[in-house]
């Protein structure tokens, strides 16, 4: 490659991460919780960590440790990549439960907004020396009810050969390997980019320590991200993984799911195709 390449520390990925996410907080509407109900669900909380304590005997040393632990996580800016790896997950599936349509996923800290727009059978911005397997993807945006969305939007990143992801590495320029497809008439979107690798979340700050501490491993499976809209539909947020891909049955996010993994064919040319439609509900019914 004719760039160096700078591994995104995790702290710099968790002040990039805070910074997007208070942006876009600034804009969206906020849960606006009546009291018994926080009151019911930090409680909860709370009396699952009180619950831990006395199942695990916690020791005061421990508990000191811990302590520091969640200091040091909010000093480094840490606690968005901390909630979308261990967090998230659980509270996308129990809002699944109430929703149709395409299976979700979690969004992750590495969503960017205001990408450049492209038409529905496009090349994916990137750099001329771009690595990777050549991948062409491609599907349709339905209503649950099989009716094409025209001018659906798909907006969709993923990290490059190496796992890095423009925006949170130095050495990427901004806007590789992300944008927003704008389905055709028949709500139908082509892409084509280079298949990404897995890669491991920044472990050189307090997340990372938690984890070599309890002897877990880092990595998330590759995948695409992505955010499918259509007017007077309920948004999907998702993400769509590789078939024999490592970290496929391990991801430390937990958020792979059967529904949501291709198995790409590989065409006389050497690029990979596959296709996967997306169905989104009513907004009345959500």
């Amino acid at each position: 490659m004719s760039t160096t390449q700078q591994s995104p520390t995790a702290a710099g990925s968790g002040a990039n991460a805070s910074e997007n996410f208070k942006a876009a907080a600034a804009t969206n509407d906020v849960a606006d919780t009546p009291p018994e109900r926080v009151a019911a669900i930090v409680t909860s909380v709370l009396q699952g960590v009180h619950d831990a304590i006395k199942t695990h005997d916690v020791s005061y040393p421990e508990f000191q440790a811990a302590k520091a632990w969640l200091m040091a996580v909010g000093e480094g800016g840490e606690w968005p990549l901390f909630m979308d790896v261990f967090v998230e997950h659980a509270v996308e599936e129990q809002v699944a439960t109430s929703q149709r349509g395409t299976k979700g996923s979690i969004l992750g800290p590495y969503y960017l907004p205001g990408q450049v727009r492209l038409p529905s059978v496009c090349e994916f911005p990137r750099r001329d020396d771009e690595r990777g397997l050549p991948l062409v993807f491609e599907g349709q945006v339905r209503d649950i009810d099989g009716t094409p969305l025209a001018g659906a939007e798909v907006d969709l990143w993923h990290a490059d050969a190496d796992g890095y992801y423009s925006g949170f590495a130095p050495h990427l320029p901004e806007g590789n390997l992300r944008g927003v497809i704008v389905t055709d008439d028949e709500g139908r979107f082509q892409i084509t980019t280079v298949q990404p690798a897995p890669y491991q979340i920044p472990t050189d700050g307090p997340t990372g320590q938690m984890i070599e501490a309890a002897g877990w491993h880092p990595w998330r499976p590759a995948h695409l991200h992505l955010q499918v809209r259509a007017e007077g539909h309920r948004p999907i947020t998702t993400q769509i993984y590789f078939a024999g891909g490592e970290w496929l049955d391990s991801d430390v996010a937990e958020a792979t799911k059967p529904e949501l993994v291709i198995d790409p064919r590989e065409d006389a040319d050497g690029v990979r195709r596959s296709t996967y439609d997306f169905e989104l509900e009513p907004q009345s019914e959500a």
